[in-house]
């Protein structure tokens, strides 16, 4: 096809696209005239900054590498996200905050996502834990992306419970349940073999890198990167955990969320968590049934065809329409919620202040009680916690509540 036609657009793309995909020079002479075009139609799926490869006169604008893939359909729905900018809505919310109010926000929040990341998995830790994984959330961004790196946050989310093997799999894996009677595996989703981490782990921070460097939209690039790494499934544990990080991580080094607030994706997430599960099943629903497997005597799989490419090249266009959802609700609606209800609770402490003397921990375990009971402080909590405070006094400050909060009941 190529000596017949070597100068036909879509000759030179086959022609680029068997010797990217396979690494295999075929014996034909470099090209050396024709105008060059481009391997994809950016008016149909979202690029990456090109490459030309004079050899078969083509511009390379492929989001990934021969190793690790994905692509993006453009969608009415992306390019209207992509128009509104919210990277510089968290900006325009955050002017004229005051700073310790951001900060202790960001503290708040950056809690909240963790919590969030745990109850996804329907784990629910003790606080130590939980803010030990905060902590690592809160350093996004700020490390390179390696195997390393991705080891040690398995090693932080797993806690004091290792695993026996840690670090990238040396067993097949699958998502699923066992049979009750035969306790054979009835999988959702099977991992990739084992023997083909190392090059899909390689492909996927390959192209992590190749998307960083290039002007691809950060939530594109996360969706990318952190889907592709669920999907994967290259740890035993801490999965789930680490692909909600790698959002967070690439939002941030790639400039998305700015000025030291935490981006609560996970609690958007948590929000949706069944359309999270029904887009998760988007992918393995398609794919199940071209893996060829059999039971283990330790009642997990041993897959018997080669399956590398299921998790190398995918359509994350459904993905990507999700992600982008959760991180308008997160600068839209969590943020704002959280940076107002803690100025709402600063004023309300301020008011208790001027009118009671109580310890901070009475004066914040006050406001947590009115605010759980709609302004009110109920009869039992009032015996138990506040008998001391008078009628009017409890009156004027359940007033005050519900004048600062405005909360419509």
């Amino acid at each position: 096809m190529i000596k017949k036609e070597p100068t036909s657009q879509y000759s030179r793309r086959v022609w680029f696209l068997y010797e990217w995909l396979m690494d295999e020079v075929l014996d034909i002479p470099d090209l050396k005239t024709g105008t060059y075009v481009e391997i994809v139609n950016p008016k149909l799926q979202f690029t990456s900054s090109s490459i030309n490869s004079t050899r078969h006169r083509i511009k390379n604008n492929l989001p990934g590498t021969p190793a690790f893939c994905p692509m993006i359909s453009k969608t009415d729905k992306i390019e209207s996200f992509i128009a509104k900018d919210l990277s510089g809505s968290i900006e325009k919310g955050l002017d004229g905050r005051d700073k310790d109010l951001i900060r202790r926000t960001a503290a708040f929040l950056l809690l909240k996502d963790s919590k969030a990341s745990f109850a996804i998995e329907g784990e629910y830790p003790p606080n130590l834990r939980a803010r030990n994984w905060g902590k690592a959330i809160g350093q996004s961004g700020k490390k390179e992306l390696t195997i390393e790196e991705l080891e040690r946050l398995q090693d932080v989310v797993i806690g004091t419970k290792k695993l026996k093997n840690m670090g990238l799999r040396t067993q097949e894996g699958f998502i699923g349940e066992h049979d009750r009677d035969t306790f054979s595996p009835l999988p959702d989703h099977i991992s990739a073999k084992s023997k083909d981490l190392p090059s899909l782990m390689k492909g996927l921070l390959d192209t992590n890198k190749l998307l960083q460097d290039s002007s691809y939209d950060p939530v594109l690039a996360a969706a990318t990167i952190a889907f592709g790494f669920v999907f994967i499934h290259p740890f035993s544990d801490g999965n789930g955990r680490i692909h909600r990080y790698l959002i967070h991580h690439i939002l941030t080094r790639m400039g998305h969320t700015k000025r030291g607030m935490i981006f609560p994706v996970s609690a958007a997430i948590l929000n949706r968590i069944d359309e999270y599960q029904s887009i998760l099943e988007s992918y393995s629903s398609q794919r199940i049934e071209l893996v060829e497997w059999e039971p283990t005597a330790d009642h997990n799989v041993r897959i018997l065809n080669d399956t590398i490419d299921l998790y190398r090249y995918f359509d994350l266009t459904k993905q990507v329409e999700f992600l982008y959802e959760c991180v308008e609700e997160t600068i839209e609606k969590i943020i704002p919620e959280e940076l107002d209800y803690l100025e709402k609770y600063d004023r309300m402490t301020k008011f208790i202040n001027n009118y009671l003397s109580l310890p901070d921990t009475k004066v914040d375990l006050l406001i947590k009680l009115l605010n759980q009971n709609k302004g009110r402080l109920s009869k039992n909590k009032r015996q138990n916690e506040f008998d001391d405070i008078t009628d009017e006094e409890l009156s004027a400050i359940e007033e005050s509540f519900q004048s600062i909060f405005e909360k419509k009941q």
